[in-house]
């Protein structure tokens, strides 16, 4: 079994920075991803990275503002997120793949979550 333990989310002003770390533990794991889920909206993918750090992968509304990247010494996969908007306001979670599927922006492909972090931006 795979566990997951975020941290660092918080409230910040807009234009304001956070780091997300997710700790992993239990098991080979071949790609590290990370979900958002505003109020009353479909969960969303943010940025994924493989194990080796080699490759990464974010949606167009974040590129050139976060930045994915792993600890592979700590298992840990962070998420650095600078100049926030509000519409950054969400539950991000942390998620793990057991098995190759390449950098996925699909929710089915990780087999793994965190318990999810709270961000929220003010205007």
């Amino acid at each position: 079994q795979v566990q997951l333990v975020e941290s660092g989310g918080g409230l910040v002003q807009a234009g304001g920075s956070l780091r997300l770390s997710c700790a992993a533990s239990g098991r080979t794991l071949y790609a590290m991803g990370w979900f958002r889920q505003a109020p009353g909206k479909e969960r969303e993918f943010v940025a994924s990275i493989n194990w080796s750090g080699g490759s990464t992968y974010n949606r167009d509304s974040v590129k050139g503002r976060f930045t994915i990247s792993i600890d592979n010494a700590k298992n840990t996969v962070f998420l650095q997120m600078n100049s926030l908007k509000p519409e950054d306001t969400a539950v991000y979670y942390c998620a793990a793949a057991s098995a190759f599927r390449g950098l996925s922006a699909l929710r089915s492909n990780y087999d793994y979550w965190g318990q999810g972090t709270q961000v929220t931006v003010s205007s």
